[in-house]
């Protein structure tokens, strides 16, 4: 059920009530699918009877319909993908945050000079000691990796040992090329895992003076007191069907600092961005 706080401007919606919102700010009347999502919009008071929107709406809906730069954060932990983001609008800037195993989203506004620090809370990224690793990187397979989680998941409930040995055993077997010191490390990465994260930031801008799509994103593995691991291979963004078992994994260590810095990369600079004056 959404709802909203007005003293914050916070907002919890799902993807369908979105969709409501999209149809009539086309001027269109919602689906049949989607009338139950209209009418508990209208309930709380965000749809009027004619289809009228709240003034509280009014900044994420301005920034949904022409967005400058749209930012997508993915985080896999213990309970599966979670979907966080921000909006980067004309006059307004909106963050959203996703619960695992819940519908809706919290969407807030947010201050543009805070948007790093946003992005960073939202993958959890902080400083902290960390092992010195045994190598900085390792290059294997993701049907390697694949293995190695089959591996882990048969470990569930056994002695660290135990679980360890089934993945090197795993790795091994489908990757005869991977030997110690990087199988011991790569071993040990899969066992630390705590989530894997990537941020993703796409605008319209110019490729080779053509409006074009221009993306960038950022692949991480948060390995605890492990450290952090970038994920250089598969390179992002991967499009449907692009991985297979045969492809390149690589993995290269990193740390906060370096990842904060990252992550500012992400962001486009004014002169990336289309001037539509």
């Amino acid at each position: 059920m959404p709802s909203y706080d007005s003293s914050r401007g916070r907002l919890r919606l799902a993807d369908r009530h979105i969709g409501v919102f999209a149809h009539l700010l086309d001027g269109e009347n919602p689906p049949d699918e989607l009338w139950p999502s209209l009418v508990e919009l209208q309930q709380i008071g965000l749809v009027g009877e004619e289809g009228e929107l709240a003034p509280l709406m009014r900044d994420l809906l301005g920034a949904l319909a022409d967005p400058l730069v749209m930012i997508t954060v993915e985080v896999t932990g213990e309970h599966g993908p979670v979907n966080h983001g921000v909006i980067v609008g004309q006059n307004a800037v909106i963050s959203h945050d996703g619960w695992p195993g819940e519908e809706e989203s919290e969407y807030v506004p947010l201050e543009p000079s805070t948007l790093v620090w946003e992005l960073a809370r939202k993958v959890n990224l902080r400083s902290g000691e960390s092992e010195e690793p045994a190598v900085d990187r390792i290059e294997t397979t993701m049907g390697a990796l694949d293995a190695a989680f089959v591996a882990l998941g048969e470990g569930d409930g056994a002695e660290e040992k135990a679980t360890r040995d089934l993945v090197r055993k795993a790795l091994v077997e489908v990757d005869t090329h991977l030997k110690d010191p990087e199988l011991a490390q790569f071993a040990n990465l899969v066992l630390a895992i705590n989530s894997t994260w990537r941020i993703t930031t796409a605008w319209d801008g110019k490729h080779e003076d053509e409006r074009a799509a221009m993306i960038r994103a950022l692949a991480v593995w948060d390995c605890g007191n492990r450290g952090y691991w970038i994920r250089e291979q598969p390179e992002e963004p991967i499009l449907p069907g692009q991985v297979t078992p045969e492809s390149v994994l690589v993995l290269v260590e990193s740390n906060a600092g370096e990842l904060w810095e990252k992550v500012a990369d992400l962001l486009p600079d004014k002169a990336d961005l289309i001037d539509e004056a």
